[in-house]
């Protein structure tokens, strides 16, 4: 992450650089990217989306917790072992120990999952800060257009964060508005031909 910061940082001075041996202004914004993920319509359906996978791993994992705990209690109640068969008993730890093992699974899964999640997460919405970034720099004449988390410190003027997420949000209401229809001509019933 370090090296990416550097390298951003290298590549800012190098296009300056280069401005300025051609004469050229370079003029650029800044967008937080962070800002975007939690204000956007978009940021706020993928991180819906991304809680919905959350729970339900989560909830599976509290289930099989829970049914550990009872058999756990179970087995540390002399009584109750007492009066079982030497088979029931048995059973009985070997269900323990394949729920146990269960448990350590969907653990393993749940990281795995969210990490993919998250991973997903994070691309489409770079995609939609990226194209919403290509529409501001063609209405500003802007020659870039930086992550705010890449610079140490930028003028606030050059802060297109807000305009960002309008164009977001312009195109998650023109998507909406197409998948509302298309949802609409499948519920349409067919006319029947008589």
């Amino acid at each position: 992450m370090k090296l990416q910061k550097v390298f951003c940082l290298f590549l800012i001075f190098g296009f300056c650089f280069l401005s300025s041996i051609h004469g050229k202004e370079l003029k650029t914004g800044i967008i937080n990217f962070t800002t975007c993920i939690t204000e956007s319509k978009y940021g706020k359906q993928e991180q819906e989306a991304f809680d919905q996978v959350k729970n339900k791993m989560i909830a599976l994992m509290n289930d099989l917790e829970k049914q550990l705990k009872e058999i756990a209690e179970k087995l540390q109640d002399s009584e109750y072992i007492d009066s079982l068969s030497p088979e029931a008993e048995q059973e009985t730890k070997s269900r323990f120990q394949a729920l146990n093992e269960e448990l350590g699974r969907y653990q393993n899964q749940y990281y795995q999952v969210m990490s993919q999640a998250n991973m997903k997460f994070i691309q489409v919405m770079n995609t939609h800060v990226s194209s919403a970034s290509q529409i501001i720099a063609k209405k500003e004449n802007l020659s870039m257009i930086f992550k705010k988390e890449a610079c140490f410190y930028c003028d606030p003027n050059q802060d297109m964060t807000i305009l960002a997420i309008s164009e977001m949000d312009k195109k998650f209401e023109q998507e909406s508005k197409v998948e509302k229809r298309k949802v609409s001509q499948i519920d349409k019933p067919k006319a029947s031909s008589k």
